[in-house]
């Protein structure tokens, strides 16, 4: 699939999306918003796609959001009457921008399959609500992220927040909130906001990799369960979580891949599972 901030390939039910504009930092342009959830969407189709690994280039995995994305797209005027109601509704599509650039990376929430992040680098504003919406996340040494807004006058608002203080310390997320400091690769593995480090980015991507080939070798059916009940239950109660895991098991818990799974460990050969059946199109999906 052809995109402008990304390359995409597929090996061995391993998708991998590629952010391709180092010159750039891979700053987060206009298409960015637009690509990202298409590719997504094309990928959690495709059965020969278990697991999604996102990556990058250059020295950064993202300087974050490109700051033309918040520019306004009404046309100039010299209409005082016009040039009024523009500043009017500035609130207005500003909302609507802001809404749009959540949705982006709440596909990496919902998609059906594992998101696993490998960052070098500064993963920088943007590029940490795109990383704390993702399954896993792994760092080379010389990764950092940092809660970039408040430098620039601005609160994190594309979905940060909400899903940082599930991840680590309250206290700590203020901490970063609030002074925008570089939170470095070793101290983001010892809070619990990445699995691992790696010495280079080559380890890095290799580990991830790795990470990936385990998830491909287990019951898709039965890993978008565990992904989707794990999110639920991360913002329900124990006893509606329970409730929920027994309702979604009782309807999805396929005996023939329980069997295959256990046969497959017995013989020490790979499983011969399900793959998901097409993803039905509900009308949110079809909203620009």
């Amino acid at each position: 699939m052809k995109t402008t901030c990304f390359d995409v390939s597929i090996a061995d039910y391993i998708a991998h999306i590629v952010l391709n504009r180092p010159e750039k930092r891979n700053s987060m342009i206009s298409a960015f918003w637009d690509e990202l959830p298409a590719v997504i969407s094309e990928l959690e189709q495709d059965d020969s796609v278990r697991v999604i690994v996102i990556s990058s280039t250059g020295p950064h995995f993202s300087a974050g959001i490109d700051t033309a994305v918040f520019a306004s797209s009404e046309a100039s005027t010299d209409d005082p009457r016009e040039l009024e109601h523009q500043k009017r509704r500035h609130g207005a599509r500003f909302y609507d921008n802001v809404l749009r650039m959540q949705r982006t990376f709440n596909c990496l929430e919902e998609c059906r399959v594992p998101v696993l992040a490998a960052i070098q680098g500064g993963a920088i504003g943007g590029g940490v609500d795109l990383i704390t919406a993702c399954d896993m996340r792994y760092m080379s040494k010389d990764g950092f992220l940092t809660i970039f807004e408040i430098n620039i006058g601005m609160t994190a608002d594309v979905g940060t927040f909400p899903r940082i203080t599930k991840l680590i310390p309250e206290g700590i997320a203020r901490e970063l909130a609030y002074t925008g400091r570089r939170m470095g690769a070793q101290e983001a593995k010892e809070i619990g906001l990445v699995n691992a480090v790696f010495d280079t980015h080559e380890e890095l991507l290799a580990g991830v990799m790795s990470v990936a080939r385990e998830i491909t070798k287990k019951a898709p059916i039965a890993i978008y369960g565990s992904k989707r009940l794990i999110t639920y239950s991360r913002d329900h109660s124990t006893a509606d979580s329970l409730d929920y895991i027994s309702i979604w098991n009782a309807s999805m818990l396929s005996s023939a891949e329980v069997r295959e799974a256990m046969a497959a460990a017995g013989e020490k050969r790979e499983g011969d599972f399900a793959s998901l059946p097409p993803k039905k199109q509900t009308m949110s999906d079809t909203v620009a």
